[in-house]
């Protein structure tokens, strides 16, 4: 389910591991290729050069993995850092996340909605997890995209890393008391953040949350949530909404896939030094934006916006 739009490749060579990990620099947006003047190098670091990519980080890349379909080509896993939560390591290693979700055929068939599954790489195309929905069927049925849901994020070996739990919201900014969220955990039990929409009367907007449920970053859509041969982005920004840091683009996927399949594709940019648990809130962001706004409900209709 590879998109047309997907990100570009990493900005030149990486460095070994040991190595300080070195954002880009001023002007220089995360995931830009090749590299500009604002790009730092890490010291011993020959300049860059185009090469052809063999694996990730120096490493080869994983195949065949015992919990994934054969042929999946899944990336390395890096020693994880201070004080991050097990399976988060792969994100401390990448500024941009590729989100693609799997088409059904049953549900292109009978219309009955069936619990959605998602791949997630990184911008070389290698599997970072895969994330499935736990829902029974009429939650599914009945609710629509408004349901209430579980997802169970997991990694190359079947191990679950992070759980998504959004429970039961209104779906009209009519009330503002119960606006949606979602709860994100890494390993499942353990809180590291959460989304909650803010209400707003023509902009999509939503506070991302750390653990101790502080402001960390704001999210901002646009007026009109329209995919017509265009990319939809929601911009990630400071808690001023002053300065943006980051992205979450839903992606034009085509006409045909666009009128009969509500299989979405996404892309999430973020700074390559923020918080591997932001990181991962931001991943469950994108999810709860999916369900709001690209999900077709039983006219087969997706919001235009927050109403």
């Amino acid at each position: 389910m590879d998109s047309k739009n997907s990100a570009p490749g990493y900005p030149g060579p990486q460095p070994q591991y040991g190595h300080p990990q070195y954002a880009p620099g001023p002007g220089q947006y995360p995931g830009q290729y090749p590299p500009g003047p604002g790009f730092a190098v890490a010291p011993g670091q020959p300049p860059y050069t185009a090469m052809h990519y063999q694996g990730a980080y120096g490493a080869p890349p994983v195949q065949g993995q015992p919990n994934g379909p054969p042929g999946a080509i899944w990336m390395p896993a890096p020693p994880p850092p201070a004080n991050c939560p097990p399976g988060l390591e792969y994100l401390s290693q990448i500024d941009q996340i590729l989100i693609h979700q799997q088409i059904e055929l049953l549900e292109i068939i009978t219309g009955f909605e069936t619990c959605n599954k998602y791949e997630i790489k990184n911008a070389l195309g290698q599997r970072v997890y895969f994330a499935a929905e736990e829902t029974d069927c009429c939650t599914r049925n009945c609710c629509g995209p408004s349901r209430p849901f579980t997802i169970k994020i997991m990694d190359n070996m079947g191990q679950e890393v992070i759980e998504l739990m959004r429970p039961l919201r209104c779906s009209s900014c009519c009330c503002p008391c119960c606006l949606q969220e979602l709860e994100v955990h890494a390993p499942p039990g353990t809180p590291i953040g959460y989304i909650k929409q803010i209400w707003n009367p023509c902009l999509p907007k939503f506070t991302i949350q750390n653990e101790a449920q502080e402001d960390v970053l704001k999210i901002v859509g646009p007026c009109v949530v329209c995919s017509c041969c265009a990319d939809i982005n929601f911009e990630v920004m400071s808690t001023d909404e002053k300065n943006t840091v980051g992205r979450i683009s839903k992606q034009w996927t085509g006409f045909v896939k666009e009128a009969f399949t509500d299989a979405d594709n996404f892309g999430i940019q973020f700074p390559l030094d923020l918080d591997v648990k932001m990181k991962a809130v931001m991943l469950g962001a994108c999810f709860l934006i999916d369900f709001m706004f690209f999900e077709h409900g039983q006219d087969h209709q997706q919001r235009a916006g927050v109403w």
